[in-house]
C-alpha cells in the first residue's frame, strides 16, 4: 500500500484514519484501535501525517516520526472550516487530510519529551497556585462572618494560621475551627509544594545560558523565562519579533473592511499561560515605574502619561515578548537605551 498523505483523528481508544495516494485518490478510510496505530504504520513507506495539535498529539508525534514518517500538527480552529458536514470521526479525519496539503496552512512543532516534561511543572504549578488562592480566599471570607479581618497574601495566612492553633482564642467557635482546621492544612501543603516547584524551575533555568539572557529582561523572572523557552522551542520558525508577539496574543485584533482599518482589543490567542506571566511580569515593572525616582524607559513613562494602565502594561508585555525574541535568534542580553539626561 503506497499512502503520500494520511489523516489522523486521535482519540483515547479508537483512531479514524484517512488516506490519500500521491495522485489524492482516497486509498484507506478505517479506524484502528490504540494498539494497532504503531503496527500500522511501521508497515508503509515514508508518508506525510498530519493531526490536530490536542491531547496526546505530540507523543503520537513523536512515536510516528520515529518510524520515519513527517507529521504535521494544525491547531484545531484551523482544521474545523474544512469540515464538510456534520461532526464524525471520519469527517474529521478527511478534513485534516485536506488542511494539511493547503500552502498557506500553519503547523505547529511537535514538542520533545523534555519540553513536556519542564511544561508540566508549570501546569501543575500554575493549578496549585489557583488552588491555593481558592483556598485562602474561603478561608478569610469565613473567619470574616466571625468578626475575624486578616490581610491578604502571606501574612494573613500566617494569621489565620496561628489563630487556629490558638484554641484559646474564643473568637472562633470550636465547630467553625474543626471546619476550617482542614483548610489551613491544606494552604501549607499546597504552599510548600509550590516552594518546591519553584526551586526546580529556578535551578533548571540557572543553569541555562538561554534563561540567563532572558532573565536581564526587567519583569522576566526564572519562572516566565522558563515557561517561554520550553513554550517557544526554536525561535527561528518566526520571521520576525512581531510574529511572535501575535502567536502569544499580545496584538491587536483587527477588524478591517472597505479600506477602514479598526484595531480591537488583544487577540488573546496561543497560549494563556505564557501570556499571563508576561502581563503579570509588565505589571511589576509599571508599578515600579510610576515611582517618580524610577529609572523606567522614557518609552514607558511617554506611554502613562498618555494612556491607562492596562494598557501600558499590555503594551509592555508585548515589547517584553519581542526583545525576548531577538535575545534568543541574535544572542547578547538585554541593555537598555541610554536616555540624553543619563
Amino acid at each position: 500500500m503506497k499512502l503520500s498523505t494520511v489523516g489522523i483523528d486521535l482519540a483515547k481508544n479508537v483512531f479514524a484514519i484517512h488516506g490519500l495516494d500521491e495522485e489524492e485518490r482516497v486509498v484507506v478510510k478505517r479506524t484502528l484501535r490504540r494498539s494497532q496505530v504503531l503496527a500500522f504504520f511501521g508497515k508503509l513507506e515514508r508518508c506525510v501525517i498530519g493531526m490536530e495539535a490536542c491531547a496526546s498529539a505530540h507523543y503520537w508525534g513523536r512515536e510516528l516520526m520515529g518510524l520515519g514518517h513527517e507529521v504535521r500538527l494544525m491547531p484545531a480552529a484551523y482544521v474545523k472550516a474544512y469540515v464538510k458536514r456534520g461532526k464524525t470521526d471520519a469527517a474529521d479525519a478527511e478534513a485534516i487530510c485536506e488542511a494539511m496539503t493547503r500552502p498557506s496552512m500553519r503547523f505547529v512543532p511537535v514538542k520533545s519529551e523534555e519540553q513536556q516534561s519542564l511544561l508540566s511543572l508549570h501546569r501543575v504549578r500554575d493549578l496549585l497556585v489557583r488552588q491555593r488562592t481558592q483556598a485562602l480566599n474561603v478561608l478569610r471570607s469565613l473567619c470574616a462572618e466571625f468578626g475575624i479581618a486578616a490581610a491578604k497574601g502571606k501574612m494573613g495566612f500566617a494569621d489565620l494560621a496561628a489563630l487556629m492553633e490558638d484554641k484559646s482564642d474564643l473568637r472562633l467557635p470550636d465547630e467553625a475551627r474543626l471546619a476550617l482546621q482542614p483548610l489551613a492544612d491544606h494552604l501549607e501543603q499546597v504552599s510548600r509544594k509550590i516552594a518546591e516547584f519553584d526551586r526546580q524551575i529556578a535551578g533548571r533555568t540557572r543553569h541555562e545560558d538561554a534563561g540567563k539572557r532572558l532573565q536581564t529582561i526587567p519583569g522576566m523572572g526564572p519562572i516566565t523565562a522558563s515557561a517561554f523557552i520550553a513554550t517557544l522551542g526554536d525561535p527561528k520558525r518566526f520571521a520576525k519579533a512581531r510574529h511572535l508577539a501575535a502567536w502569544i496574543g499580545l496584538t491587536p485584533k483587527a477588524h478591517c473592511s472597505g479600506g477602514k482599518q479598526k484595531l480591537g482589543a488583544i487577540s488573546k490567542q496561543g497560549d494563556s499561560y505564557l501570556r499571563r506571566l508576561l502581563v503579570q511580569g509588565a505589571s511589576s515593572v509599571v508599578r515600579a515605574a510610576r515611582n517618580p525616582r524610577s529609572r523606567a524607559s522614557a518609552w514607558l513613562k511617554t506611554i502613562l502619561a498618555k494612556r491607562p494602565a492596562k494598557v501600558a502594561i499590555v503594551a509592555l508585555a508585548n515589547k517584553m515578548a519581542r526583545i525576548a525574541w531577538a535575545i534568543l535568534v541574535k544572542g547578547g542580553v538585554y541593555k537598555p537605551a541610554q536616555t540624553g539626561a543619563a
